[in-house]
């Protein structure tokens, strides 16, 4: 029954896309945000981690337990559809990445800055052509991981209560777990659970990757370059995504205000227009390749015990 649910969701979102109202995502944001001003007020290290381990229990444990209760009621099945279908953002991010494609197309660099801005966190202002290429396709091939397989992976073991579980935690890393003075300590719990749940999904993101689009390449920069990134997670990713590119990532980025130069990942030519329409044909077809794959171990599982 799982492959039909997870087809059924992702047929909804393909449909459908992210709500534009009253997403529940953005309510949990909200959330999570009103909570940590409440609790974060730049205390010791050790009470900091604290009481950013006490705001992530009370953010996702409700949600968690009323998820799996729900679930396991009597038709429960049509809400795992529906939890998969909030937890993913897989047209949102095509048609993201698309938009960006398109300005560069049209050779429309403001509209083409405007549009990559909400994908990353980096400063966008002064970006050039093959800047704005990179820091899109980076985002498409970190954001299949986050916004689709991920999500999947969880359904998969847990149901619905599994997707949610792992978007939730998903979200507390992306307002949270960032270096700062602000939540260094107190958002270490939701970077570190993050890895975590991340750990299984961002491998087997990385070799879906490689195995539908330049296998050896992609396997060769995941192994010789995955390890240079800074995530343990993003660096497999991005990788083995560049990697079945043959495009070059990475390179000087400029965050806050401050140039920062990170590593090289991938091999051949740089970041394009075009890579960006093929980065988000690599995610669909890994997308297509996880369905298969899931399809498969149910027929398998169902005949080992017929």
């Amino acid at each position: 029954m799982t492959p039909a649910l997870l087809i059924t969701a992702l047929w909804l979102d393909r449909l459908l896309g992210e709500p534009g109202r009253w997403h529940p995502l953005v309510g949990f944001g909200h959330l999570a945000s009103h909570l940590e001003q409440q609790l974060n007020h730049f205390h010791a290290p050790f009470t900091a981690r604290l009481l950013g381990i006490l705001a992530w229990l009370i953010l996702l444990l409700p949600a968690f337990g009323m998820a799996w209760w729900l679930t396991h009621l009597t038709h429960g099945w049509l809400l795992d559809i529906v939890l998969l279908y909030f937890a993913l953002g897989a047209r949102s991010l095509k048609e993201h990445g698309l938009r960006v494609y398109t300005a560069l197309i049209q050779h429309d660099l403001p509209a083409a800055r405007t549009a990559v801005g909400m994908m990353v966190s980096r400063d966008t202002a002064s970006l050039n052509k093959e800047e704005i290429a990179t820091a899109t396709v980076e985002s498409v091939l970190e954001n299949g991981n986050d916004a689709i397989f991920g999500a999947i992976f969880w359904f998969v073991l847990l149901g619905g209560s599994g997707a949610v579980l792992f978007r939730l935690a998903n979200t507390l890393d992306a307002m949270w777990g960032y270096r700062t003075p602000r939540f260094l300590h107190f958002g270490w719990v939701a970077a570190r659970l993050d890895d975590l749940l991340n750990l299984v999904p961002a491998r087997l993101t990385a070799l879906s990757y490689a195995l539908c689009g330049h296998t050896r390449s992609g396997l060769r920069c995941w192994q010789q370059q995955a390890h240079t990134w800074y995530s343990p997670n993003a660096g497999p990713v991005m990788a083995a995504g560049a990697g079945a590119l043959h495009v070059m990532l990475g390179g000087k980025a400029r965050y806050h205000g401050t140039d920062k130069l990170r590593p090289t990942l991938g091999s051949g030519a740089a970041a394009t227009a075009a890579t960006i329409q093929a980065a988000v044909r690599l995610v669909d077809r890994s997308t297509v390749l996880w369905c298969i794959v899931i399809l498969a171990g149910s027929v398998l599982v169902g005949a080992w015990h017929a």
